[in-house]
């Protein structure tokens, strides 16, 4: 079976953004108010053949760890959206 799998990766939030600094700035020099904080981050889809949603998440869980987040400066979260 296919499985849509969508991967959040997040900054830690103890670490500092500058790329959403930079855009919180803008936002405010645009004269758009209110916005105290943003966060820039990763989505990322995969399709992912395998037999069991749990074998599924677990191949996410790998290329995460092993290629598309930094453990040092940033988070995961996996989330399985539907079998396809």
């Amino acid at each position: 079976m296919t499985y849509n799998i969508q991967i959040k990766v997040m900054p830690l939030k103890d670490l500092l953004d500058p790329q959403g600094k930079a855009v919180l700035g803008g936002l405010q020099n645009l004269g758009i108010k209110g916005i105290e904080d943003v966060r820039i981050g990763k989505h990322i889809t995969l399709q992912i053949d395998a037999p069991s949603e749990e074998e599924a998440k677990q191949l996410a869980d790998d290329a995460s760890k092993k290629l598309l987040a930094n453990p040092v400066m940033e988070f995961y979260e996996i989330e399985v959206i539907q079998p396809l």
